[in-house]
């Protein structure tokens, strides 16, 4: 079993779920993007290089997406907190998660990437 797959198989219901949601939210957006670990958490690649990440918030216990190069994203329900250059998406895992405003989200942080605003190799 790869180590990614037990970061999700040791998390609790209901983050368990709503993290594997994401995950396949996140890989099936472009076919370049793959999954690695680093930091201990899930991170996402697009063409090697990273674009997201999956955690847990440690006072709320719940799940989010930290988009590596949020600074170029403008929502209002994505926070900046203490770092310049990513921005996160908090997900309550006890609500019905909003899957086209997350799609819409990923797709916006990897068109970054896809049209050279942010390098890839």
């Amino acid at each position: 079993m790869a180590t990614t797959d037990n970061f999700y198989l040791n998390q609790e219901e209901p983050n368990r779920s709503c993290l594997l949601l994401l995950r396949d939210l996140i890989l099936n957006q472009d076919q370049d993007t793959s999954e690695t670990r680093k930091y201990s958490m899930p991170c996402f690649c697009y063409k090697n290089k990273m674009f997201c990440y999956l955690w847990i918030d440690k006072k709320s216990h719940e799940p989010y997406i930290l988009f590596v190069e949020g600074k170029h994203l403008n929502h209002s329900e994505l926070e900046v907190g203490s770092r310049k250059r990513m921005k996160t998406l908090r997900i309550n895992p006890n609500e019905d998660v909003p899957i086209t405003k997350i799609t819409n989200l990923i797709n916006e942080a990897l068109d970054l990437y896809r049209n050279g605003i942010i390098k890839t190799k």
